[in-house]
């Protein structure tokens, strides 16, 4: 029989040992604990949901990796065509880990109303393009229909659409320069069929989406001249290694660029996330390692004389440390018990109503994304119940300092 968990239990469910004068200090011990682990979960999910969410959002817009011409230098606009059929298009055969390759080309041009005006990039597509994220954040209308002639069909935003006064099934003018010097701008005529809101407004201010064949009348090209291709892949944490893989496989006219090179600063900013959330962590357990700390010396000064009777009776040092130490864990326990039921609640409230909002000017996001990661939160659950528990060990050392005689005559 394990006698130092049994005594451990008979303290904890004694009316005495709730009436103590420790009992306010024990709450508080136990609060710590709770509010700490609530704010780490906190921290971990947010920083999390933000890092996906700003990523999924980019990769959304631009791909994983983008395949272009030398010549293009990186530019927002499709300068110079790439011939379609290429070795790795539609799929590239000696590549794991690519979801999809689909083309893309990139025209400026500006929409021109009654009383307003607007520059845009006019991002074609074709009908290998993936819609699954306009379709998340389409909020008015359908996505375009390519199975026409001539598609005069286009994605606007919600921020675009507000600023020019524009409605839903709206024709607009849109006006592109022409190739050639001393000419008037071109005027083509499309019709907002959906309205998209991505809360990143670093796109939504100017990404207008359509059919690829418009760019490819505008610029006088061939069927099979595109501006370039879009290479999404099935894990983005593999972004690095697929970047490199597919720039070896391309061709030497061709340049590629994962989109962490492309928005490096943007990544650079969202990688801070993981400083801040183990900052916090650190925080949050060493607080609560205090409060628990407190907690055991009072439980251990209130007991002096339990401590004294022990040892008299032949119990040794570590075994009464035990005691103490199963009575602490009990209440590490019972802090993890109630933060996470706490912690899990507030996060599956935001993750379903987004009560919390944040700017997306700033941010990129219009709420707090979330992120809960089932084997992260029982790390920390562990982590924190470990690193506490060793943390008590040090100060259960002063019942090795406690006289049997002195105890038990004091009390």
């Amino acid at each position: 029989m394990n006698y130092e968990l049994f005594i451990a239990k008979r303290i904890i469910a004694g009316k005495e040992y709730k009436n103590s004068i420790s009992s306010p200090i024990i709450k508080i011990a136990i609060t710590a604990i709770a509010l700490g682990i609530i704010i780490m979960m906190i921290s971990i999910a947010t920083g999390s949901g933000m890092q996906h969410k700003i990523r999924d959002k980019i990769s959304g817009f631009k791909g994983h990796i983008q395949i272009t011409n030398y010549d293009d230098n990186n530019s927002e606009v499709s300068i110079t065509p790439i011939d379609k059929n290429q070795d790795f298009y539609p799929k590239f055969k000696n590549i794991e880990g690519i979801k999809k390759v689909q083309v893309f080309a990139n025209k400026a041009g500006l929409i021109r109303t009654a009383t307003d005006f607007e520059g845009i990039v006019f991002k074609g597509v074709s009908t290998d393009y993936d819609w699954s994220f306009f379709t998340e954040y389409l909020v008015k209308g359908r996505l375009p229909n390519f199975n026409q002639q001539r598609v005069r069909d286009v994605l606007l935003s919600k921020t675009l659409v507000n600023r020019l006064h524009l409605n839903l099934h709206d024709t607009i003018n849109v006006f592109f320069l022409k190739s050639t010097k001393n000419k008037l701008p071109s005027r083509y005529k499309f019709i907002i069929v959906g309205i998209y809101a991505t809360g990143f407004n670093q796109f939504d201010k100017n990404m207008m989406i359509g059919d690829i064949r418009e760019i490819q009348r505008l610029n006088k090209w061939d069927e099979n001249q595109i501006g370039g291709f879009e290479v999404l892949i099935d894990n983005f944490d593999d972004i690095k290694q697929k970047g490199d893989e597919v720039y070896a496989a391309i061709g030497s006219t061709l340049n590629s660029n994962t989109i962490e090179d492309n928005y490096q600063f943007i990544f650079e900013w969202i990688e801070l996330f993981d400083n801040n959330v183990w900052f916090i962590i650190g925080i949050m357990i060493l607080v609560a390692s205090i409060n628990m700390i407190t907690a055991l010396l009072v439980l251990i000064l209130e007991r002096v004389q339990m401590v004294g009777i022990l040892k008299a009776l032949g119990s040794d040092n570590w075994s009464i440390r035990k005691i103490f130490l199963y009575n602490a864990s009990y209440l590490i326990l019972k802090g993890l018990f109630w933060g996470n039921l706490i912690g899990i609640t507030l996060l599956i409230l935001q993750q379903h109503f987004g009560f919390i909002t944040l700017d997306p000017t700033t941010y990129y996001v219009s709420t707090v994304p979330i992120d809960i990661n089932v084997f992260a939160i029982i790390a920390l659950n562990i982590g924190t119940l470990i690193l506490c528990f060793l943390m008590l060990i040090i100060p259960s050392y002063i019942i090795t300092k406690i006289n049997p005689s002195k105890s038990i005559q004091f009390a």
